[in-house]
């Protein structure tokens, strides 16, 4: 398994830097939160893509994925949510990324069945335009569909090779869905894997790797046994915690403790 860290962690810093800090700490790649406020975003022009794609390529770091924030089972027109895809697709494709995230993004109350048609819809109509750039769109275990069963209902009904799945570590936890459980539903689809820990259900806080309570071990051991050989990415969500350390400070010890599961798992 490869390992990347997301820029969530980094808000805004900018892209030399970020991958300065993938080369120093280890890292084989890198997760592009994808949004006006960041460096990185469908708002660049050609040549400000190209920098940024050559950037990357200099050091040998690879651009694991675009995090977006389309949310597919959100009611309303469709044509936004296509709009909002597609242009993660295309930025994916000039900087050379294989996945975008997207979220379910359902709302409270909406009826699940109704979410589920919505989202695959959508989801099957973008898939078409994902193949012609040679980019996969990954559905994550998120908000109103946390957990690996949850995303299965939206990801069977799509049926296509690319449209897949981004199992995030905490939301299938939070779900009360264990990792062999979300693996057996996610693994047909499985893009790649976020990891990250927290103090408890309660206090979603970010901490480093291996102090709080996910099961970050059984997860890796499950991938191992599988002999699946994705990426593992480290979400740890600075933007959202303020008062939580700085994420570069943490990066080396993560990797250590990332890559002694891998050496325990195998």
């Amino acid at each position: 398994m490869k390992l990347a860290f997301s820029t969530l962690g980094v808000p805004g810093l900018p892209v030399p830097d970020v991958v300065r800090l993938a080369v120093t700490h280890g890292y084989h790649g890198v997760e592009l939160r994808t949004h006006p406020e960041e460096p990185v975003h469908p708002g660049l022009d050609p040549d400000e893509r190209s920098r940024v794609a050559a950037e990357f390529k200099a050091q040998g770091i690879e651009i694991l994925g675009l995090a977006g924030y389309a949310r597919v089972a959100e009611p309303g027109a469709d044509e936004p949510v296509l709009t909002a895809v597609r242009d993660l697709l295309d930025l994916a494709h000039d900087l050379g990324a294989p996945f975008v995230r997207v979220f379910p993004g359902a709302r409270p109350g909406q009826p699940p069945e109704e979410a589920d048609a919505l989202a695959a819809r959508r989801l099957g109509t973008a898939a078409e335009y994902a193949a012609g750039v040679g980019v996969r769109i990954l559905l994550e275990t998120h908000d109103s569909h946390p957990t690996g069963a949850d995303a299965l209902r939206v990801l069977g009904a799509v049926g296509h090779r690319c449209v897949g799945s981004l199992w995030d570590v905490m939301h299938t936890w939070l779900g009360g869905e264990q990792p062999q459980e979300t693996y057996a539903a996610l693994s047909p689809y499985l893009g790649y894997v976020q990891v990250k820990d927290i103090a408890s259900a309660d206090d979603t806080t970010p901490l480093p790797l291996g102090a709080g309570v996910l099961p970050l071990t059984e997860c890796v051991e499950v991938l191992s046994r599988h002999g699946w050989e994705g990426w593992l990415c480290w979400e740890y969500e600075k933007r959202w915690y303020e008062a939580a350390p700085p994420l570069p400070e943490l990066l080396g010890p993560g990797r250590d403790h990332l890559t002694r599961l891998l050496t325990e798992s195998a």
